[in-house]
């Protein structure tokens, strides 16, 4: 048969929920952590909607001792009665068809969050196992799945024999009480992980709890000796959001809130500047996080530099002629959750897991509101209004002083690889993806590094001690400290608003430090300078950590290397026999180059932890409390987690 030859033959029909398991990404995004933590998210909404159309009042969520999830809410119940173009339940047609439920059609709910009729039937089909309960009328009714297949009938029980009696919401399930309650098994064949993470959970269970008022969550975790309960409820909805957000944080004024319907898209707006240089926007549409902005985020940012930039003109800080402050001055310090609830049936999200809202129509209504709220906020309110202007002000000072500090070194050429750094021991390969930078602490370990890598793909810069803490540093003072600049030099990219991905010379960026205190200060401030200023590295999936070991154990002849207290007691178990000698290394210098390319820069052999962002909030949060000036939360951090620590001393 000819390759080119295409006829009918070769189409595929796939029934039922069979293109979720043949592609199960298309649907949930990823099969790892994330695209399990979906799954649950899909289940949650689902309950969400029940109370954002007027009914469920609680949602309880269960991770049980044996893997599975079960989500219980207090709503109607889907329905059960028979659907007569398919002769069968709507509970099982909702389980098992793809784009069936109530989402689509108007009536059933009007503002919602889930997959539009997908969400149930796609969890269904990525579980090995999945069960029902349908509280209506007070009765109760069941049906069970394997694989997204209905497994039995929808059945009428008694109410003793619901399978929640061993749950801690047993208590709840009595005569009268209505809902649906789902338990599924995530299917290990499809995820690289079935193992749900508490504080994921808690962020995706906390982030409803605030833009939904008046609906209790409670979070049971009872795969621990002792049963985990949390329980969230806020009154005061994204505002208590963004005072959260600038926990550890000192505030320049109280949080401006702006609520307004527009065409029937509720806008709700809350902004709180601190006295950082960090930008932290969280946005949502009918309660899913937008975590890749869109059309309302960017209506959002133009009213608030068009505000600003007013309000400067108004009040003589600007004139006429001026160059305009620009939106990156705006949102230093910014702190800001955007949230927009409007028809399910007329949002466009571009992707099936939601991350970016498409409505064109959106970015005008949302500009217009935010700026009129804005303005009479301002007006209203001259002493934040000050304020904040006095900060962007600021921003914009710092902002020209580092555009004039790269300009210096442009003309050199140094950013675009014209002069690479002298410290810098560059690979040959010059192809991105294939190439390494190893950013090593002090010039002994440089030197080990130097002469132990592969010349091909790696290359190797030495860090001449501890380097700034940029927490709090604007892009003028990062330019001024030269080994900071010696790496945005090495790494190609440029920094600032200048920052272009494509440019980056090394795909795999390893900070590489010695296994003591000094150490772990060193990578935290490398960590923070990442974070905070090429955060796109790290989004990219481009930087990780070095492991050195930290023993070599010489027994007899044969010498074995440990990373942890843990592999030394197995190797001393496991070799017995002879006399043995333990060495700790205290730091990368101690080792030879022979040994450090063995254990720590050889692929075959090299452990490297990559760093990735599985939370934003708890990321924000942790860098401040660590890294900023206030002291009494990093107080409380060291003394609640001083036992936990092994020094070498």
């Amino acid at each position: 048969m000819s390759s080119s030859e295409y006829t009918a033959k070769h189409i595929q029909v796939l029934e039922g929920l069979e293109p979720v398991r043949k592609r199960p990404a298309m649907y949930i995004g990823s099969t790892d952590s994330i695209g399990l933590h979906e799954c649950l998210r899909e289940v949650i909404d689902n309950c969400v909607d029940e109370s954002l159309a007027g009914f469920a009042k609680n949602i309880w969520i269960i991770l049980n001792k044996d893997g599975s999830a079960t989500i219980a809410d207090d709503g109607r119940g889907i329905p059960i009665d028979i659907m007569p173009a398919y002769k069968k339940s709507a509970l099982e047609i909702v389980m098992t068809k793809l784009h069936a439920g109530g989402k689509f059609g108007a009536g059933a709910y009007k503002v919602s969050g889930g997959l539009h009729g997908v969400g149930a039937s796609v969890v269904n089909a990525l579980s090995t196992r999945m069960w029902i309960e349908v509280r209506r009328n007070k009765k109760l009714y069941t049906q069970e799945y394997e694989k997204g297949i209905a497994k039995t009938n929808v059945t009428e029980k008694k109410q003793s024999e619901s399978l929640l009696k061993n749950l801690p919401i047993s208590d709840k399930v009595k005569p009268g009480f209505t809902g649906t309650t789902v338990t599924f098994y995530p299917d290990s064949a499809i995820f690289s992980t079935t193992t749900f993470e508490e504080n994921i959970v808690l962020k995706m269970i906390r982030e409803r709890a605030y833009l939904v008022s008046g609906l209790y969550f409670h979070f049971f975790d009872l795969r621990g000796e002792n049963t985990k309960e949390t329980n969230f409820y806020f009154e005061g909805g994204i505002v208590s959001l963004v005072k959260k957000l600038n926990e550890n944080k000192e505030m320049l004024h109280n949080p401006i809130f702006i609520q307004k319907n527009v065409n029937d898209v509720l806008i709700e707006v809350a902004i709180q500047y601190n006295d950082g240089i960090s930008e932290n926007v969280e946005s949502f549409v009918n309660v899913i996080n937008t975590i890749n902005g869109g059309t309302h985020v960017t209506g959002f940012k133009m009213a608030l530099t068009r505000a600003i930039n007013d309000y400067a003109k108004k009040i003589g800080s600007t004139k006429n002629g001026d160059d305009p402050i620009i939106g990156d001055d705006t949102r230093e310090g910014l702190t800001a959750v955007l949230a927009i609830r409007m028809e399910q049936n007329i949002i466009q999200f571009e992707g099936q897991t939601k991350g970016k809202l498409g409505n064109s129509e959106v970015q005008p209504i949302v500009s217009a509101a935010v700026k009129e709220g804005l303005d009479m906020y301002f007006e209203e309110n001259p002493q934040d209004a000050r304020t904040i202007l006095a900060k962007v002000l600021l921003a914009e000072k710092a902002r020209l002083a580092a555009k004039a500090a790269k300009e210096a070194i442009l003309r050199k050429g140094a950013f675009e690889g014209g002069a690479l750094p002298g410290k810098l021991a560059d690979c040959q390969e010059k192809n991105p993806e294939v190439s390494e930078l190893y950013i090593v602490e002090g010039d002994s370990a440089g030197g080990s590094a130097k002469q132990g890598r592969d010349r091909k793909f790696q290359a190797i810069l030495p860090l001449g001690g501890k380097i700034l803490n940029t927490e709090r540093a604007r892009l003028d003072k990062i330019m001024e400290f030269e080994t900071l600049k010696d790496l945005i030099i090495a790494l190609g990219m440029g920094v600032g608003e200048t920052i272009n991905l494509e440019k980056l010379r090394y795909h795999r960026i390893i900070i590489m430090t010695d296994a003591d205190v000094d150490g772990e200060h060193i990578e935290t401030l490398l960590l923070t300078f990442f974070y905070r200023h090429l955060k796109s590295i790290i989004d990219g999936g481009y930087l990780y950590v070095a492991k050195p070991p930290l023993y070599k154990i010489q027994i007899g002849k044969n010498a074995f290397y440990a990373y942890s207290d843990e592999e030394k007691n197995k190797v001393l178990k496991n070799n017995k026999n002879g006399n043995f000698s333990i060495q700790r290394y205290k730091g990368l210098g101690e080792m030879n180059p022979e040994q450090l390319w063995e254990t720590t820069m050889n692929p075959a052999n090299r452990i490297l932890k990559k760093i990735s962002i599985a939370d934003v909030e708890e990321v924000d949060r942790v860098f401040t409390m660590l890294m900023g000036e206030e002291v009494p939360p990093r107080k409380h951090f060291i003394q609640e987690n001083a036992k936990t620590a092994v020094l070498d001393i």
